[in-house]
């Protein structure tokens, strides 16, 4: 993160625990500009407290809490003096919205309010906190194989229960700016890939699918197009977007996407994991599209490279490398979240794929 350092701050990461959130808590963490980080988590089924039990410093805070428990969230604000708070706590798998909205809306939408109220109630005691509310690409809709790609002036369009959720709380942040005068970034980011992510997402099920000679589900014809970002880069831009917001390059309540500008079919994306691993391609398993399945996401990052001088380092064949070796060498953190509940949804899902 060299140029795009966190300076005396006092931080509070939502979701901590989880894929995103762990590996920003150690960005900051690493940052010696960065006077304290506070990681907040409900350890709901994709936060594993394993994700950070390597952090040793004493600048670092772990408090297993719900973002909807406003005394308690108000309280950690207090007590710990946070001036800024990088907001990643989500339920984010759109199969997950489909059989069930009551989550997405709990955490999405109100959990959202709730932090946005926790600022106002502080700002009446004199403690005033920024906010980086770090939402998906997925609140543009879906694009044409012809399409330009997203950016940030494209029409918020959401298509599946998930992504309206997060474009709900993305309007909440926005009506908060404008009505009560808060500091707040958005930031939009394609798909993430890389170390700890909960094997429910592509890239980490089909990995340790294929290390164990398991089928390879792939949703109707492998047609569907996303763009792929390494989630180091990611967290370099959010970053990037809180120093931009404090130091006023970025004017509150805009928003700023990310992606990786590698633009890739499902397809793709599983053949080149077999390939990488040494299977064979006689794994893949087409099966029943979802529902509403978006046909391709594209984010023009144009914003974030004028504004921030941000853009992604990490290419898909070193990151997608990188990150095969990281589940091989991992079979212990595999194992730990890889039990019962986790067995029972991917089965329920695609059925069995031994």
């Amino acid at each position: 993160m060299v140029g795009n350092q966190v300076t005396n701050l006092r931080a509070l990461v939502t979701g901590g625990c989880g894929f995103i959130g762990s590996h920003l808590v150690k960005a900051l963490v690493a940052n010696t500009n960065c006077l304290s980080i506070v990681n907040v988590d409900a350890l709901t089924y994709s936060g594993h407290p394993e994700n950070c039990s390597d952090i040793d410093n004493v600048r670092y805070k772990f408090k297993h809490q719900s973002i909807n428990d406003r005394p308690s969230l108000e309280n950690t604000l207090r007590e710990e003096n946070i001036s800024i708070i990088f907001h990643l706590a989500a339920e984010s798998h759109v199969d997950r919205s489909i059989h069930s909205i009551e989550p997405f809306i709990s955490t999405n939408v109100d959990g959202t309010r709730v932090i946005l109220e926790s600022i106002l109630a502080l700002r009446k005691e004199g403690q005033e906190i920024s906010l980086v509310h770090v939402s998906t690409d997925e609140v543009y809709g879906s694009l044409g194989p012809n399409d330009p790609p997203f950016t940030e002036l494209t029409p918020v369009n959401p298509l599946n229960p998930y992504a309206a959720t997060k474009a709900a709380s993305d309007f909440l942040v926005k009506s908060f700016v404008n009505t009560f005068n808060i500091s707040a970034v958005i930031t939009r980011c394609s798909n993430n890939y890389g170390p700890n992510q909960f094997p429910e997402k592509l890239v980490p099920l089909m990995i340790l699918k294929t290390r164990l000679g398991e089928k390879l589900p792939i949703y109707g014809d492998g047609k569907n197009v996303r763009d792929w970002i390494h989630v180091t880069d990611h967290v370099d831009g959010i970053v990037s977007s809180a120093n931009a917001l404090i130091s006023g390059k970025l004017t509150s309540g805009e928003v700023i996407n990310f992606g990786g500008e590698n633009e890739k079919t499902n397809l793709e994306i599983v053949r080149n994991i077999v390939e990488k691993i040494g299977a064979s391609d006689n794994l893949i398993e087409f099966v029943p599209d979802r529902p509403g399945h978006d046909k391709r996401y594209a984010i023009d990052i144009s914003k974030a490279k004028k504004l921030l001088k941000w853009s992604p380092k990490i290419n898909w064949n070193h990151g997608i490398s990188q990150t095969i070796l990281w589940y091989k060498s991992n079979d212990k953190w595999v194992a730990s979240i890889t039990s019962g509940e986790y067995k029972n949804w991917i089965r329920k899902q695609y059925g069995d794929t031994k």
